[in-house]
């Protein structure tokens, strides 16, 4: 990939196709896992008519949708209240639909603009901003899966069964970095 630069209101990058591919098959992977819990969200008479969406009431029970779609409020996890309980639903059940819908959205953002045989990028801020979006979905996504921790080995041993894809964690990792770097310079 060439790095991230600032220029005349846009923010310019190059992919390599296999990074590309690479990119836009986490990112595709992450928006059909975004869509899936979507299709879960309740259908009533009330939402058809408002045009008021309303999410599920219970959290994922996936760990990696879990990770991008946490609680709303934080319970005691020793002792939850009756209260807490249907407060944390309530929350989830208004607030899910939208996060889902931007989430969704930033995906939509980088599978426009990355070419599928990689190339040069030309963002405005606002789709710089999306790819932020995506690529920390994705990282997140991707740590999920791998158990990153802050005490993990930036190398695994070869035979353990997560070496390869920390590889690609590292490199989301510096893309979203140099991107950041971009924009704030």
């Amino acid at each position: 990939m060439r790095n991230w630069q600032r220029k005349g209101g846009k923010v310019l990058a190059g992919f390599e196709q296999q990074e590309a591919a690479v990119l836009r098959g986490l990112v595709s992977q992450v928006d059909d896992m975004l869509r899936a819990r979507q299709q879960e969200a309740p259908q009533d008479e009330l939402a058809e008519l408002t045009g008021i969406q309303t999410g599920p009431s219970e959290g994922p029970n996936d760990p990696v949708l879990s990770r991008l779609l946490p609680d709303f409020h934080r319970l005691d996890p020793d002792n939850p209240t009756a209260e807490e309980l249907d407060s944390a639903a309530a929350l989830r059940s208004l607030h899910e639909p939208e996060v889902l819908e931007a989430k969704v959205g930033v995906a939509a953002v980088v599978l426009d603009t990355l070419p599928p045989e990689g190339g040069d990028l030309r963002l405005t801020y606002e789709q710089a901003d999306a790819w932020l979006s995506a690529l920390n979905d994705v990282r997140l996504a991707l740590g999920t899966a791998l158990d990153v921790t802050e005490d993990m080995p930036d190398e695994l041993p070869e035979d353990d069964p997560r070496s390869a894809h920390l590889g690609v964690y590292h490199w989301l990792t510096w893309v979203q970095e140099s991107l950041v770097q971009a924009l704030t310079e």
